[in-house]
């Protein structure tokens, strides 16, 4: 099945995605829908459509909550599936081919990743289909906010049912006349991100224009560095909503992996900047319950990701159009407050010292989840590119030797669920005991989960938790039978 056939010498192209996921953590769940929409540069399709179903495993115990969203059953996805195998060699073939942006909606923090995870369970480099050969990625959703927060004219800006803002997709659709056929069916909020993109090139080019170039990370270190510290607007779902997630910002320190952190400049730093480091670390890894508390104040600093799209602008936005009263600042608390961090270069040397220790991802045993405990060596690319051109019978005895720990039991796990015939006897013993184990113990949640929301009076809801329960009965290990 061909969707789109690229030739060297092509123009840029977009193209839209959305995934629907058997839950919401991409180290452990799987992708069972994937849908996407090729444009050129003018928001006009190219091809056709993609819409596909991936076979969910007998491994995974989906989410109910998740499949009470999508509708989508492990038995839809095992008839009319690709295997794991096969739609990573589609999406490295067909739709992540050069010069094509990649676009979606919060897609950086959750598509893109469970893209990663995927890729690295099937042998693919995980990185390459981002940024090779003239791919990028951009996320619409910082996009959106940003366009509410400072340059909301000519758009309807929808709210929830208590009144308080919101950037769902599906509500912004419906707000502005956009076509929306099905919420939470991929191939459908595919369409309507492609028309709440048209509508914001149309209402405001200029500010489209500029942040469709930050998508490469060279253009956000012109302006948010720590060679010439600067204060800049700053839109991210992790700011305050009561002026649409957006601040002004100034960059403090040095982050993770190049990064840097930013001061939310909102925020006095008078409280923070006598804390010792243990007090400070306090506020940095509060649980959400603390956080809640009353008198709790929060520690206003993050990091900025120079490779997630960020949405910033000089404070030159500001300017003109009411846009210090949209976000509910003013130059004077922005000056007041940079000069009090510039005044304390202490307090910023135990601020990188918080994400210094900080642990991104929590750690696991399984090889599929330890995609970011290191980048794999040369050595290996050529076994691993070896892996994934071997069929089934080749599969059956190669038996590489990688320097990577974490390869030869990926290697296992790969055989296992695309070319089971491949495995050697020893070889499904010890897969057996990886399934058994993963199934044991996502189990219980599973059954908790079905037995919530069994309560449902709804005959689709009821046929779904139905389908759930065959699957977990078919997927058990045989001393659970």
């Amino acid at each position: 099945m061909a969707f789109f056939c690229y030739a060297r010498g092509m123009p840029k192209t977009f193209f839209f995605y959305d995934l629907e996921t058997s839950g919401l953590s991409a180290q452990h769940d799987r992708i069972m829908q994937f849908a996407g929409i090729r444009t050129d540069m003018e928001l006009n399709q190219v091809g056709e459509s993609v819409n596909v179903l991936v076979k969910l495993n007998d491994d995974t115990l989906p989410s109910p909550d998740a499949i009470m969203v999508t509708g989508i059953t492990p038995q839809q996805t095992q008839a009319d599936g690709y295997s794991e195998a096969e739609f990573a060699k589609l999406l490295i073939d067909e739709v992540f081919t050069p010069d094509t942006i990649t676009v979606g909606f919060n897609n950086v923090r959750f598509d893109d990743e469970f893209i990663r995870h995927l890729l690295w369970r099937n042998f693919h480099d995980p990185y390459e289909w981002s940024w090779r050969d003239g791919r990028s990625r951009w996320d619409l959703l910082d996009v959106v906010r940003m366009t509410r927060a400072l340059r909301p004219d000519g758009i309807v800006w929808p709210v929830d049912d208590k009144g308080q803002p919101t950037n769902r997709l599906e509500l912004l659709a419906s707000s502005n006349g956009l076509v929306h056929t099905k919420a939470h069916d991929a191939l459908s909020d595919v369409e309507a991100l492609i028309g709440v993109t048209k509508l914001i090139k149309e209402k405001q080019p200029q500010l489209y224009a500029y942040l469709l170039q930050l998508r490469d990370k060279s253009e956000v270190k012109k302006l948010v560095n720590l060679d010439d510290k600067q204060p800049f607007v700053y839109v991210s779902g992790r700011l305050d909503s009561e002026f649409n997630k957006a601040t002004v910002a100034f960059p403090l320190t040095a982050g993770t992996n190049g990064n840097v952190v930013v001061y939310d400049l909102r925020y006095d730093p008078t409280p923070f900047i006598g804390l010792e480091p243990k007090e400070l670390a306090k506020k940095f890894y509060a649980s959400w319950e603390e956080r809640s508390t009353e008198g709790f104040e929060k520690l206003p600093v993050k990091e900025l990701q120079y490779n997630r799209t960020p949405a910033v602008a000089p404070l030159g936005v500001l300017a003109g159009q009411d846009g210090w009263r949209l976000i509910g600042l003013s130059e004077e608390i922005i000056a007041k407050h940079k000069s009090i961090l510039l005044g304390a270069p202490g307090f910023a040397e135990n601020i990188r010292g918080l994400f210094e220790n900080k642990q991104e991802y929590k750690k696991t045993s399984d090889p599929e989840g330890k995609l970011y405990d290191g980048f794999v060596a040369d050595v290996d690319k050529m076994r691993i590119d070896a892996v994934r051109q071997a069929d089934e019978k080749a599969l059956a005895d190669f038996h590489p030797t990688f320097s990577d720990d974490r390869l030869p039991e990926l290697l296992l796990h790969y055989k296992a669920r695309s070319f089971p015939r491949s495995l050697a006897e020893d070889e499904s013993i010890a897969w057996e005991k990886w399934r058994a184990s993963r199934i044991t113990t996502d189990l219980p949640s599973f059954m908790k989960s079905l037995q919530r929301l069994s309560k449902t009076n709804d005959d689709s809801k009821q046929f779904l938790l139905q389908e759930l329960q065959l699957w977990a009965e078919s997927v058990l290990p045989a001393d659970l039978d």
